[in-house]
C-alpha cells in the first residue's frame, strides 16, 4: 500500500490510490506508523534509558480507550541545517483529550525519540492548541515532559513557541488545574512552564530540570557537578521546592497524578468530586487524647493526627520532603475534598521559617483557587529566629502566608491542638483574618510567647531583685500561665469558637465543613492584588 509522504527531491510524486476504499486504507496504515513512531531503534533506546515512550505514558494516564489525539500527522515547515530531509509526522510532540475516572482531561506529551522531543514552531502551535482547548472546556492540563529544550535549528521561533506555553500556562493558572510530569531532561527556558503549573512530579534518576546545565555551570563558577546533583528529583523536592511529588518510576508517578486528579475539580466554578463513604462522621478519636502530650515541649507526629481524622487516614501529603516543619495535604472528610495545613512538631518544632511559609501559601492560593475547603491545624510556637532569617526576608516570606489565607474566599476552619504563640498564631489562619470557624483542645496555649519568655520580659526587675531568682521565676512563671495561658482564656474573649474534646475532632470538622458547604464571600472589585514576593 503506497502511503503518503514528502516526495524525493527531484523524484517522482508517488501514486494516491484512487478510490475511497484504497484511500481509507492507506489513512489506516499511515495512522499505525504515526503510532508506531520513528523506528524500533528509537523505542528500545528509550526503553534502555528505562523511560516509557510518550503514547505509553499517555495510556498509564488515560482510562483505557479514551485517548482522542489531535493533529498526528503534523510535520514542521523549517528549512535548513538538514531538516528539510526529516520531516516526521507529529514533529515530537503526541497531543489530545482523553479521560481520568471518567472525567475529562487535556494531555501533551513529548516524544524523545523525534528531535529528542526539541520544541520547533510546530511543536509549540500543537500544544498552544491543546492548552487553549482546554481553557475553553474547563478541563485539567497534564503536560508529560521529556524533551531537551528549545530546536536550536529553528532559531528564535522555538522561543517564540515557549513564550505561547507561558503565557497560556498564565492565563489558565487559577481557572484549571495544570500538572507538570518531568519525565526526562527540562533545560533552559522550557523549565519555566513547569514552575508556572499546580503542581510539578518528578521520577528519580530520568528526570532533571535546570536553567543552566552542569557545562555551563562549571564553565562560569567551576563548580562540579552532576546532571541530578544540580537538578535532579531529588533536589527540587526536598532542596529547592520545584517539585512537589517525586516517585522512583515512571508507573508510580503517573498513577498518583491520576489520583491527584480524582481529588480535583475540573475548573474553577466547579468543586472538587465528593464521592461516598464508609467511615462514619461520628467516629471517635480517642487516641488523640494520648497522641498529642499536653507538655508542649515534647514532639509527636502531626501525621498521625491527620490519619486519624481524616476519611480512612487517607491523605496525599504535598511537598513532603521540602520545609518539613509544615504539612500540607489533600485528603477528605466524609467523603468531601478538603486542604489540610498543619504545623509539624517533630521538625524545627513546628516553627514557621521562609520555606515553610512560601510552602504553605501556595497551596491556599491552589485550594482557594479551585474551591478546596481549608482545614488549619496549629501547633506552632513562633516565627524562627535567626540572622540568616531575617537577612533572608522572613517578614516578607511570612507575609505571603498571611496574604493568602487574608485573601482565601473558601471554607476556613483553624484547630489549635497544643502552642499557638505570637504572629505565628495570627497568621496561621485565627478568627482575626477572617477564619470562620475557630476551634481550641484543651490543651491549646494561645499567647503571646511562651510563659517562660513572658515572666523573663515582664517580671525581669522582680527576678533579678529576689533572693531567690529561680524561685521567683517559676512563681512568675506559673502566674503567667494561670492568668493568660489557660484554655479558656481565648474562649472567654470570643477569639475561638469553641474548646472541644480532642476525641470529636472530626465529626466537629464534618458538621462544620457541611455548614459552610454554601458559604458565598465576595472581594473588592479590583484588577489584582499586590501580594508580597
Amino acid at each position: 500500500m503506497t502511503v503518503l509522504h514528502d516526495a524525493p527531491v527531484g523524484g517522482e510524486i508517488p501514486a494516491i490510490p484512487a478510490d475511497a476504499r484504497g484511500r481509507v486504507a492507506e489513512l489506516h496504515e499511515l495512522r499505525e506508523q504515526v503510532r508506531r513512531g520513528p523506528s524500533e531503534k528509537a523505542t528500545e533506546a528509550q526503553h534502555a534509558k528505562g523511560k516509557l515512550t510518550a503514547r505509553e505514558r499517555i495510556d498509564l494516564l488515560l482510562d483505557e480507550g479514551s485517548f482522542r489525539e489531535v493533529e498526528p500527522l503534523r510535520r514542521h515547515r523549517a528549512q535548513g541545517f538538514g531538516l528539510e530531509a526529516k520531516k516526521p509526522h507529529t514533529d515530537g510532540v503526541v497531543v489530545g483529550w482523553g479521560t481520568v475516572h471518567g472525567r475529562t482531561v487535556f494531555v501533551y506529551a513529548h516524544d524523545f525519540r523525534i528531535f529528542g522531543g526539541a520544541l520547533g514552531e510546530a511543536h509549540a502551535q500543537k500544544i498552544h492548541k491543546i492548552m487553549d482547548m482546554a481553557i475553553a472546556a474547563g478541563a485539567p492540563l497534564v503536560s508529560l515532559n521529556d524533551g531537551a529544550g528549545a530546536r536550536i535549528q529553528e532559531g528564535v521561533t522555538a522561543l517564540a513557541g515557549y513564550g505561547g506555553i507561558f503565557q497560556r500556562n498564565t492565563k489558565a493558572s487559577g481557572v484549571i488545574p495544570q500538572i507538570s510530569v518531568m519525565l526526562g531532561p527540562c533545560a533552559g527556558g522550557a523549565a519555566y512552564s513547569p514552575a508556572l503549573t499546580d503542581f510539578v512530579f518528578m521520577v528519580r534518576e530520568t528526570s532533571q530540570m535546570f536553567i543552566t546545565g552542569p557545562d555551563v555551570v562549571q564553565a562560569v563558577t567551576g563548580e562540579k557537578i552532576t546532571q541530578n546533583g544540580l537538578g535532579g528529583a531529588d533536589v527540587h523536592s526536598s532542596v529547592s521546592g520545584v517539585s512537589h511529588f517525586v516517585y522512583d518510576d515512571e508507573q508510580s508517578c503517573i498513577e498518583e497524578v491520576r489520583y491527584l486528579l480524582s481529588l480535583l475539580p475540573q475548573n474553577n466554578r466547579e468543586m472538587p468530586p465528593a464521592s461516598s463513604t464508609d467511615d462514619p462522621v461520628e467516629r471517635r478519636n480517642e487516641s488523640l487524647l494520648d497522641l498529642v502530650p499536653a507538655d508542649g515541649n515534647r514532639p509527636y507526629d502531626m501525621r498521625k493526627v491527620i490519619e486519624e481524622v481524616v476519611d480512612h487516614g487517607e491523605y496525599l501529603e504535598v511537598h513532603e520532603r521540602w520545609a518539613t516543619n509544615v504539612i500540607v495535604a489533600l485528603a477528605r472528610i466524609d467523603g468531601h475534598v478538603v486542604g489540610l495545613i498543619a504545623n509539624q512538631p517533630q521538625s524545627l518544632a513546628g516553627v514557621l521559617d521562609i520555606n515553610a511559609s512560601e510552602k504553605a501559601a501556595r497551596f491556599v492560593q491552589m485550594c482557594d483557587a479551585f474551591n478546596i475547603p481549608i482545614v488549619t491545624l496549629l501547633d506552632v510556637p513562633g516565627f524562627l529566629p535567626g540572622v540568616d532569617q531575617e537577612h533572608g526576608g522572613i517578614i516578607r516570606h511570612g507575609a505571603k502566608l498571611l496574604y493568602a489565607y487574608c485573601n482565601a474566599t473558601v471554607p476556613r476552619i483553624s484547630l489549635i491542638l497544643r502552642k499557638a504563640y505570637g504572629g505565628a498564631y495570627i497568621v496561621m489562619d485565627s478568627r482575626s483574618i477572617g477564619a470562620d470557624l475557630s476551634f481550641a483542645w484543651p490543651t491549646n496555649e494561645i499567647a503571646v510567647m511562651g510563659a517562660e519568655g513572658a515572666a523573663n520580659v515582664i517580671f525581669r526587675r522582680d527576678i533579678a531583685a529576689a533572693e531567690d531568682p529561680e524561685a521567683m521565676r517559676a512563681q512568675k512563671i506559673k502566674e503567667y500561665k494561670s492568668e493568660l495561658m489557660h484554655p479558656y482564656y481565648a474562649a472567654e474573649r470570643g477569639l475561638v469558637d469553641d474548646v472541644i474534646d480532642p476525641a470529636e475532632t472530626r465529626q466537629v470538622l464534618a458538621a462544620s465543613l457541611a455548614m459552610l458547604r454554601t458559604k458565598h464571600a465576595d472581594l473588592p472589585s479590583r484588577k489584582h492584588g499586590n501580594p508580597p514576593m
